[in-house]
């Protein structure tokens, strides 16, 4: 058995891709990036871009990049559900972590759809996207018969 379709694509294609924009954005367009991580209509302005402000960002690209190449290069050299499972978890801790770091906007970012910008979107709806789609492949979610429960696990190839 292999890895089914739609956890590959969005595994080793559509997230990674999404994170390298995110790299891009973060390094390229730094003032765009610091802009568009905000709801209308709320009190916070972006901080000038200072040596400081630019070197967070610098590492937070870093930081997208690297997750990026560890989700496509280590989930697409292995068909070991160990392994997918191990990394999806970890990405999914991230998930959550991320999701908190929006929480100086306040609670209404997580529900506010219609006001969300693109980094908004990237930021909450993509991670719900990511999380949704973690939970489904730990849960064993269309995997169908591989065992999901105990200590041992067998290798799908």
């Amino acid at each position: 058995m292999t890895i089914p379709f739609v956890y590959r694509l969005f595994f080793l294609y559509i997230e990674p891709v999404s994170a390298l924009a995110g790299a891009y954005y973060a390094a390229f367009q730094p003032e765009n990036y610091l802009r568009d991580l905000s709801l209308p209509g709320g009190n916070l302005q972006p901080p000038s871009l200072t040596t400081q402000n630019n070197m967070v960002l610098l590492q937070l690209a870093n930081l997208y990049l690297l997750f990026a190449l560890n989700e496509h290069l280590v989930l697409s050299s292995t068909n070991s559900l160990k392994t997918w499972r191990r990394l999806l978890f970890g990405l999914l801790v991230a998930d959550f972590g991320h999701l908190i770091s929006m929480a100086p906007l306040g609670a209404d970012v997580f529900w506010r759809v219609g006001d969300w910008n693109a980094m908004v979107w990237g930021s909450v709806g993509f991670v719900y996207a990511g999380a949704s789609m973690r939970m489904s492949f730990l849960a064993g979610l269309g995997l169908g018969n591989v065992e999901t429960t105990g200590t041992r696990r067998p290798k799908i190839e």
